[in-house]
């Protein structure tokens, strides 16, 4: 099979990578131009979904349409989840396939209140974007804006197009700040049922509590 086959299903609409959506699509016009590259939209529509929404680990939504790319472009936050999948969202608009990835991760940036509340320097399903590029898969993580970023005295992460762009290991000091654990594998689509199991077995004297309604799953921290 060559690199070009076998993408049809990181460029359809999903159920969260709503990419149909008119508001999606709006979005992603504003931000690219026919006359570029994909890399360089790529780019663009990164850099956009980075600062233009910034990073609020702190009120997670579990509901099926809180969940979809659409539902971020209607507030200015978001946690990592929401975020690599509004970007993946916007670049199937223009052909680019797109897929999510999902890892556990150690010394998270900007969760501190978080970590106390969850009893673990431990995040589970940390989310980022997979982008298909002249011919390769390439990772990237939309999750933290700049402002957050020179805030807490980390670089931000920069992408080019090109190059993985992930790994946000050390602050401008020195010290070691993000560290994967476990990684779960790619997917078309936020795989929302293991995602909630695992909050649920990592975290169970949070998620675990009879803290839901039906399908109402809203946590604030």
């Amino acid at each position: 099979m060559s690199n070009t086959e076998g993408k049809e299903q990181y460029l359809i609409p999903a159920t969260f990578i709503d990419s149909d959506h008119p508001r999606v699509i709006e979005y992603t016009q504003k931000h690219t131009d026919d006359r570029n590259t994909a890399v360089e939209n790529a780019v663009q529509l990164y850099y956009a979904v980075r600062d233009e929404f910034r990073y609020s680990p702190y009120k997670v939504d579990l509901r099926p349409e809180a969940m979809k790319a659409s539902n971020l472009l209607t507030r200015d936050y978001g946690y990592c989840i929401e975020k690599a999948c509004l970007l993946a969202a916007c670049t199937r608009v223009i052909g680019i396939p797109s897929r999510l990835c999902f890892a556990n991760v150690k010394n998270h940036i900007a969760t501190e209140r978080l970590e106390e509340k969850l009893g673990s320097n431990v995040l589970i399903f940390h989310g980022y974007t997979e982008l298909f590029l002249e011919g390769k898969w390439v990772k990237v993580t939309p999750a933290f804006n700049r402002s957050l970023c020179d805030k807490l005295g980390v670089a931000p992460l920069e992408f080019n197009g090109k190059d993985d762009s992930i790994f946000q290991e050390y602050d401008e000091q020195g010290g070691q700040f993000m560290e994967y654990l476990h990684y779960y594998g790619h997917f078309n689509d936020i795989p929302r049922d293991l995602f909630i199991a695992e909050l649920e077995k990592h975290y169970p004297h949070v998620f675990g509590k009879d803290n839901t309604l039906g399908e109402r799953y809203v946590f604030e921290f």
